[in-house]
């Protein structure tokens, strides 16, 4: 039921079809923004164990390499812009649950 709601809305509602649009998380980006993210824990841990002013530099350097990393990994890409070709429309879909109901509801009053 909720799966038919949300499919309603990403056909008709135009603030939640321009929102999501045709971007996706890549799994290229995931992996190297994890392994980003884990080189720049390694690095703070190098940080703190050299200690004093090339400890800090070291320990900023890993820092924003772990907020690159995540950076990295959550930015959405374009799909088109991955080469993925458009999808054939195979069927006109089904209606949904709520226009089902709806016509429930409208047929039950001209019966009336």
């Amino acid at each position: 039921m909720l799966d038919e709601m949300e499919r309603h809305l990403m056909q008709n509602d135009a603030d939640v079809v321009s929102a999501h649009g045709d971007r996706a998380l890549s799994y290229r980006n995931l992996i190297y923004g994890a392994v980003l993210l884990l080189a720049g824990i390694g690095g703070l841990v190098v940080g703190v164990v050299i200690g004093n002013v090339g400890g800090i530099v070291v320990g900023v350097v890993a820092f924003a390499a772990m907020l690159g990393g995540l950076m990295l990994a959550f930015t959405p890409v374009r799909t088109a812009a991955r080469g993925a070709t458009p999808r054939a429309k195979a069927k006109e879909p089904s209606p949904s649950f709520m226009d089902r109901m709806n016509d429930r509801w409208d047929r039950r009053h001209d019966d009336h």
